[in-house]
């Protein structure tokens, strides 16, 4: 895989140290005011509001002294840290060392436990967001918008601080509690943990010259990973293919780097995406290099409600430089980046940092990306069943320039039919590319 030379530019955005660091740098010149100038004292004084941090400890010693029952220091410290990021929106959030681990765990493509992309709900209830291919939640039959509500007969809203209530060592099992829509009551899953190795990236020749490629997520090695198949389907087709189905249904996300990596193997040349937050540290702007692996074969993309965050950049990406037709659902809609901030105790922030916007200027929170060709989920064309949630939906959402009032959820595409749909769009780009005969 060719180095992208904006790399070091992309890690900053994905990681969080040198982003952290500005923000210490920031935050040095406020910490201290000189005695003999008020104008740098009545700033520094603005910085900390010390009125609201008087009536916090209020009300943190009416609890120490008068709850009914002993409340533990660290508990209600941690309650209180959580409860500072809570409204800010969904993406923002307090990790435990646990936590923080298993989040870089993700994106590294191995962990152990049951293969589900999560929500955290307001309730404390936890939200699928999708199944991962392949993995023990997915065989189990659990689907995109489920609820659970307990785990192993205890409420998850009462779990540990420093617990991920779904991980656990291989070959130990846990029981779900569901609530799922169109189920009237309930209902328990049990599922075998597994070390899940996802494999993000698959590949196959429908059809001779058409290739198939099927990005799961977004990992540290999904770039390589699609270079290689892509190269792989090349000389299956003789050297060059006809056109690509790329299959982002249902992709959560994941690391930046490597859908700007994937849309800069499609284009020769033009903008990816651009960053745009309240300090010069969030902002950025990444453009193609040189080099199309397709040579200019069309491309189809296959989006539905499941498909977020990086991978609405991709599509957004290829579609705003008129290099590829999306077909499918409208997208989720989260068009925001969350930086890590690392802490002294090993626990981090996960903090709302910058909007994504696509070459064109669009902004993606809220709205997604809308599809050139609408496919839906029921037979025969019907209209399906719209997907109950996106970001537009998330309570608290970080509003969008672009948002629509009302609920615009676009719809979950399961099964082989809508790249049965993206094949027929497909060759429909052929067809209009083919030179016309003279005469």
């Amino acid at each position: 895989m060719r180095p992208h030379p904006l790399l070091p530019s992309l890690l900053a955005v994905a990681l969080a140290l040198p982003f952290a660091s500005a923000l210490a740098q920031d935050a040095k010149p406020d910490a201290v005011a000189p005695a003999d100038d008020p104008d740098a004292a009545e700033t520094a004084a603005s910085k900390v509001p010390l009125a609201e941090i008087r009536r916090y400890v209020d009300v943190y010693n009416a609890v120490k002294q008068a709850y009914v029952e002993p409340v533990d220091d660290r508990k209600l410290m941690q309650s209180a840290i959580k409860g500072l990021l809570l409204d800010l929106d969904p993406h923002s959030e307090y990790l435990s060392k646990s936590d923080a681990e298993a989040f870089d765990e993700e994106t590294s493509g191995a962990y152990a436990g049951i293969g589900v992309e999560v929500q955290p709900q307001p309730d404390g209830t936890i939200k699928v967001v999708t199944p991962i291919d392949d993995t023990p939640a997915a065989r189990a039959g659990i689907k995109s918008g489920d609820i659970i509500t307990a785990v192993d007969g205890k409420p998850v809203a009462n779990g540990s601080d420093d617990d991920n209530p779904l991980r656990g060592a291989p070959g130990t099992k846990v029981r779900l509690t569901m609530v799922r829509l169109g189920v009237a009551k309930p209902f328990d899953v049990t599922v075998m943990r597994e070390t899940i190795r996802v494999a993000s990236v698959r590949s196959r020749m429908p059809e001779p010259g058409l290739g198939y490629i099927r990005v799961a997520a977004f990992q540290a090695d999904t770039a390589a990973d699609f270079e290689e198949a892509l190269d792989r389907l090349q000389a299956q087709a003789g050297g060059k293919l006809r056109g690509l189905v790329l299959d982002l249904r249902s992709n959560p996300g994941g690391l930046l780097v490597s859908a700007v990596q994937i849309a800069d193997d499609l284009l020769d040349s033009g903008k990816i995406v651009s960053t745009r937050g309240r300090i010069a540290m969030s902002d950025s702007e990444f453009s193609a290099t040189p080099g199309d692996r397709l040579r200019g074969a069309p491309v189809v993309v296959l989006v539905d409600a499941g498909s977020a965050s990086a991978a609405e950049v991709l599509a957004g990406a290829l579609s705003d430089n008129h290099r590829a037709r999306v077909v499918g659902s409208r997208t989720f809609g989260k068009g925001s980046v969350q930086t890590l901030l690392p802490l002294d105790n090993g626990d981090s922030v996960k903090l709302t940092t910058a909007r994504y916007y696509t070459p064109s200027g669009r902004s993606i929170q809220a709205r997604g990306i809308e599809p050139d060709v609408v496919l839906h989920g029921g037979k025969d064309g019907a209209e399906g069943e719209r997907a109950d949630y996106a970001e537009m939906l998330l309570p608290g959402h970080l509003h969008g320039d672009m948002e629509e009032a009302g609920s615009h959820a676009g719809e979950v595409l399961d099964g082989d039919a809508p790249v049965t749909a993206a094949l027929v769009e497909l060759k429909k780009q052929l067809a209009l590319a083919k030179p016309k005969p003279k005469g």
